[in-house]
């Protein structure tokens, strides 16, 4: 008995050091960090819980520890990497500039390879999101189902609440899968065949496929408005982000290697998204994350990179707003604008959608700290409900303050926890993507231009 606790112990032991070995790849990085302690002014989560393990500069403790094997419990620090809402506050705010986001995610993905993946995820990645066709055949034999685990609510945001109590979902109001989801109706249809002017790649997102394809709609109104050429795949995958965050980088690589090879059938000018953390996944984590040694790949996913843009920035750069747009005065509707952090502090990208809202003729009123965090965090909002309810909630007071008709924000995720704040209020608040306010205003623009037509 005492020989095979010693076994046992040895193993652990030599596994240790292993992984030891292994995070030291990241001690480069680590050394950046002077220990200011500036994350802390900057990151959502210390300001709600004040744990020093919360903010990065505590996390990045954490994982020199590993290095220099002071303690051996890799499954406390992942749990504590994990805890993070991957808003990247603290590098934005960073006067050494800690890439923390790229060091918590390789970190994840080494501690995953050591302690191994949850069965349930396992089976979401390798069996689902790896395969894009399964997955959206998946997610379409599910939504006729939604109606018997959630009632539908009457309010602006469109969300649901369920019908029963659980653990899981509580006091949640989710926004719902629609019945047809946008890569349902790229069978029948061909946009390449539209306009002779820019030609634009539409990368679509998961989100925005599934539970908000107005977004894509109206994605691809403005860009015909604009005599823009569109080329859309089918059976487009997720950028990757959901695999990456969770420790499965070998998900991460086959998504992108699928994108990269539908992408690449085709010239065009940019690739455009509607979705900030897709955006960002794509501009910052695809090139800095691939290890795949294949120099062909690398060069096209940093041609990728280099021409992907957010759906705001393509308009307000590349095409004249006014154009097509009614001069004539009605009514205004009282917008503001959250930026989600994937946009503003990741891309740089801030004044582009609050430019698309006023060229749609609405009036913009700036709500405070609108680059804060909402508290989504993708996963954390699962893992860590009750801390990014807290967070999502001094977001949608700051947005109730504005007196606002409309909320408008660029990330498909920050509109679903938005609209679940929202709800929870009582508040009869709209959840908009600016592209679909300057769809609308377009649309109205031109039915205004028939009627005076046929006057």
């Amino acid at each position: 008995m005492d020989s095979l606790k010693a076994t046992r112990n040895l193993k652990v032991t030599r596994n240790m050091k292993q992984l030891a070995r292994d995070v030291k790849a990241l001690k480069d990085k680590l050394a950046v960090c002077t220990r200011c302690g500036m994350c802390q002014a900057n990151c959502p989560l210390f300001a709600q819980t004040r744990q020093e393990t919360d903010v990065s500069r505590g996390k990045l403790v954490l994982i020199q520890g590993l290095i220099d094997q002071m303690f051996d419990d890799p499954k406390g620090v992942n749990l504590r990497l994990q805890r993070c809402l991957l808003c990247g506050s603290c590098a934005h705010g960073c006067p050494s500039s800690v890439n923390t986001i790229e060091i918590f995610l390789k970190a994840r993905a080494i501690i995953t390879q050591y302690l191994g993946m949850p069965f349930s995820k396992k089976m979401i990645f390798k069996k689902l999101l790896c395969h894009p066709e399964t997955f959206n055949d998946m997610m379409g034999m599910v939504a006729p189902f939604q109606k018997l685990f959630f009632k539908k609510e009457q309010n602006p945001q469109g969300t649901s609440c369920a019908r029963i109590a659980s653990p899981l979902l509580r006091h949640r109001h989710i926004v719902p899968l629609k019945a047809t989801p946008f890569n349902k109706t790229l069978e029948n249809m061909d946009y390449r065949v539209q306009g002779k002017g820019v030609k634009v790649a539409f990368f679509v997102g998961c989100l925005i496929d599934k539970a908000f394809p107005n977004i894509a709609y109206s994605v691809i109104d403005v860009l015909e408005h604009f005599k823009a050429q569109v080329f859309i795949p089918s059976n487009q995958g997720c950028c990757g982000i959901p695999a990456l965050a969770s420790g499965d980088g070998q998900t991460f690589e086959t998504l992108v290697k699928t994108n990269v090879s539908l992408f690449s059938k085709e010239k065009f000018d940019y690739l455009v998204t509607a979705c900030a953390t897709c955006s960002s996944t794509i501009i910052k984590l695809w090139p800095s994350l691939i290890k795949n040694g294949d120099k062909t790949l690398l060069g096209q996913v940093e041609d990728l990179a280099q021409k992907t843009v957010d759906i705001s920035w393509l308009l307000e750069k590349r095409f004249d707003l006014s154009l097509g747009m009614s001069k004539e005065g009605g009514s205004k509707e009282v917008i503001t604008y959250h930026d989600p952090c994937h946009l503003k502090k990741s891309l740089g990208v801030f004044n582009e959608p609050r430019k698309v809202i006023l060229a749609s003729g609405n009036e913009l009123k700036e709500m405070k700290e609108s680059d804060t965090c909402c508290g989504m965090g993708g996963s954390f909002n699962f893992d860590h409900y009750d801390l990014s309810s807290e967070i999502g909630l001094k977001k949608a007071n700051n947005i109730m303050d504005t007196k606002c008709s409309i909320v408008a924000t660029s990330c498909p995720a920050c509109m679903m926890q938005i609209s679940d704040m929202l709800a929870k209020q009582r508040q009869p608040i709209q959840v908009k993507h600016p592209v679909e306010i300057y769809a609308e205003a377009l649309a109205n623009s031109k039915a205004l231009d028939l009627e005076h037509r046929l006057l």
